[in-house]
Parts: C-alpha cells; sequence; structure tokens
C-alpha cells in the first residue's frame, strides 16, 4: 500500500529547492555593489524535477559534464541595468520578491508535506 509515496518525494525535493533558491538569492543582494557582479538565478522547480525521477542533470553550456549539480546557480539572462555604472546587473527589487516566492515555496512544501503526513497517520488510525 504505502510502497510509492512520490508526493513526499517531491515536497522534499521542493523544499530543497527553494532553500536552494533562497540561498543564490542571499548571495546575489550580499553582491549588489560588487562590481561587475552578474545576477544569478536557479532554474524552475518544474524544469529540474522529472515525473517521478528526482531532479534531472542538464548541461548548462556545451561540453558541461553531467553532475549532480545540475541545478545549481546560473547566471540571469538579464542586462546590466543603465543606472548601474560599474555593471552590477543586481536589482535588489526583483531579488526581495524573488526571496518572497522562494519562502511560498518552501511553505507550500512544507504544507504538502504535513498533510500527506496527515493523511499517512489516519490511514493506519492514529490521528
Amino acid at each position: 500500500m504505502f510502497q510509492s509515496l512520490d508526493v513526499l518525494r517531491t515536497a522534499q525535493a521542493m523544499a530543497v529547492h527553494a532553500g536552494r533558491k533562497h540561498a543564490v538569492i542571499a548571495q546575489n543582494i550580499a553582491n549588489a555593489d560588487t562590481p561587475g557582479y552578474r545576477a544569478r538565478d536557479v532554474a524552475p522547480f518544474a524544469e529540474t524535477f522529472g515525473q517521478g525521477t528526482g531532479f534531472v542533470p542538464r548541461a548548462s553550456r556545451p561540453g558541461h559534464v553531467m553532475g549532480g549539480a545540475a541545478a545549481s546557480a546560473r547566471p540571469d539572462e538579464r542586462v546590466p541595468l543603465a543606472s548601474d555604472p560599474n555593471g552590477n546587473s543586481v536589482s535588489l527589487e526583483l531579488e526581495i520578491l524573488k526571496a518572497v516566492e522562494s519562502k511560498r515555496q518552501h511553505d507550500r512544501a512544507l504544507a504538502i508535506y504535513g498533510s500527506a503526513l496527515k493523511i499517512l497517520r489516519s490511514s493506519i488510525g492514529r490521528a
């Protein structure tokens, strides 16, 4: 009956992804005044999570060795803002919005995990 608990694996993967995204956002904010720093971002969860297989490695550039860090940070495609004479591409407003979305994703993952555990407990007679 409980051989395949994909909902728990998905919730765990979603929480890990949100944590990675939050760490990259924090790094971007910390380097907001670093000359020439390019803002980084993490691929969306839907791109990195395969159907029931976990994170699927993908090459970020030609010749890239496929490894376990495929969902790591990648440079943002945004061009440096015109108001940044030092070439820095970090926008604090955008990073704050990304942080809010990352927190929501993490909260959603915890809610899914909690609901799944509640259903499992009810099915075995423990509330």
